[in-house]
């Protein structure tokens, strides 16, 4: 079997209105006067993660489910200006939009808008199965397509990742992508007790490798039952804005994994990978290169 795409990507299109504000949480305020400008681009996690693996020279796919809208039109620029193939579904509910709130130190609130997305939202079962027999991997945002679509992936035999994002280790909504993943992302965010959420994971899943980001304190990497630390890497540019940068991490452990790179060292071009995200403004979408992920890696040996 051909197996042309390296990873398939499912879910987590959409657009952005990214609004600086002079402080998070912002205080109450009849107006505020937004001096750099409202600004809307292309780009949720899916998007990111897609782009991210692209830039450091994987073949990728991108399915989702798209409106008929300015919102899909822009998310359909973004794909064909980096080279992205991109299978876009009809949504007739629109494409997914958020409003992001960024703070002066980078850190953000995202306002998603719900009214967008169904219960009754799914892949057609053919085309899934025929993008996931052509690929490698597959990392599925915790969108409600992709959790219809988790059977068929395993199906198909590709291996599966999963960015939680910030679970509270409780929701049970997170669970089914969590248990079906080989490789499983999450944040810290909102854990009480990271390495006992990720312990618990481990047993009753099937990852080889669960990493939980920890921000500013960097990550933790659970493989073969042993809990290591994986430091932040010096951003290469002044720090301008926290957004991507989990699906930046997840990119670049991506690429190390399927290049048969132990896990500490997936983890460490992930560090590296998000570190730079972190110096992109959330009004553009970018991602790091693979000579300028090398170049990070020779810059800060393990």
């Amino acid at each position: 079997m051909s197996r042309d795409t390296d990873v398939l990507v499912l879910g987590g299109a959409g657009v952005d209105t990214i609004i600086h504000v002079p402080e998070l949480p912002l205080p109450y305020a009849d107006s505020y006067m937004i001096e750099d400008g409202v600004r809307t681009r292309a780009g949720q996690t899916g998007d990111f993660v897609a782009l991210g693996l692209t830039r450091l020279g994987l073949r990728t796919h991108h399915l989702d489910l798209l409106g008929d809208d300015p919102e899909g039109d822009l998310v359909r620029a973004l794909h064909k200006d980096h080279g992205i193939a991109l299978t876009a579904v009809p949504q007739p509910l629109g494409t997914k939009r958020a409003v992001n709130l960024v703070g002066p130190d980078g850190r953000r609130l995202s306002l998603y808008d719900s009214s967008r997305a169904a219960d009754g939202d799914r892949f057609p079962e053919t085309t899934v199965r025929t993008l996931a027999e052509a690929s490698r991997h597959a990392h599925a945002s915790i969108t409600q397509p992709c959790a219809h679509a988790l059977p068929v992936l395993a199906e198909s035999g590709v291996t599966i990742s999963t960015d939680l994002h910030n679970w509270d280790g409780e929701n049970p909504y997170h669970e089914p992508f969590a248990l079906a993943a080989d490789l499983v992302f999450l944040s810290t965010t909102a854990l009480p007790d990271p390495e006992s959420t990720m312990r618990r994971l481990a047993e009753r899943g099937r990852a080889e490798a669960i990493v939980a980001t920890a921000g500013a304190e960097g990550a933790y990497l659970l493989t073969d039952g042993s809990l290591t630390h994986i430091p932040t890497v010096t951003p290469p540019a002044p720090i301008v804005d926290s957004n991507g940068a989990g699906d930046a991490f997840a990119a670049g452990f991506l690429f190390g994994w399927l290049n048969g790179e132990p896990p500490h060292r997936c983890a460490h071009y992930g560090a590296i990978a998000g570190a730079y995200a972190c110096t992109v403004p959330s009004t553009r979408a970018d991602a790091i290169t693979r000579a300028d992920l090398m170049a990070g890696a020779a810059e800060n040996p393990l």
